[in-house]
């Protein structure tokens, strides 16, 4: 048999199997692309894989105990982090903490968002050696009018998958604190009542 037979037997072999072939100087290359990690493919190495979500938006429309709507925020993911933006109004004038939880429900009191979202199993506040949760933030200052522009980031996280993605089945929420949070403090920073929740959808 010749070589140009041999080789047009293999190439009619590996595209009955689904593989692609080429020929480099007389030898036979063979790619399989999903094999190679190529986009979408499954990873099965056990290496992970990159989070998808970078750049992925959702927003949560904050309202208080009584209903009152005190304006909708914007999270975004941001390289490794997740920003959250917005207009607040409405707000008691003062420093406020502000913190994601891990629950995508807000029934007042506003337990129903259960505990702040910590994926890592770390502490609270960027102040504690153990800390911090993701779902941490700086405070909000409110203005005299009673408005607050908020522009913070989490320490870390993504908005869509791996293990540190937001929005997993039970989803998200912004909670907004009565008082101010001293970065340390485990669980909630002695931020006080939840005065404010948002369920983040949309994404």
């Amino acid at each position: 048999m010749t070589k140009s037979t041999t080789l047009a037997a293999a190439c009619l072999l590996l595209a009955a199997c689904g593989g692609d072939a080429a020929e480099d100087d007389g030898a036979l290359v063979v790619s399989d692309t999903a094999a190679l990690g190529a986009p979408g493919a499954a990873d099965t190495m056990g290496m992970g894989t990159t989070p998808a979500g970078d750049g992925a938006t959702a927003t949560a429309a904050v309202r208080d105990a009584a209903g009152r709507d005190l304006g909708t925020l914007t999270l975004a993911g941001s390289g490794d982090r997740i920003q959250v933006s917005g207009t607040l109004r409405g707000v008691t004038p003062g420093t406020h903490a502000i913190h994601i939880h891990a629950v995508g429900q807000c029934e007042p009191p506003f337990q129903s968002a259960g505990p702040h979202w910590n994926p890592t199993s770390m502490q609270h506040g960027t102040e504690n050696p153990q800390g911090p949760h993701m779902g941490d933030m700086p405070n909000l200052e409110v203005g005299a009018d009673s408005t607050a522009t908020v522009n913070v980031s989490t320490p870390a996280g993504a908005m869509l998958g791996g293990a540190n993605g937001l929005l997993d089945a039970d989803g998200a929420a912004v909670v907004v604190h009565a008082t101010a949070d001293d970065y340390r403090s485990d669980p909630a920073g002695n931020a006080g009542d939840r005065v404010a929740c948002g369920v983040v959808t949309g994404a």
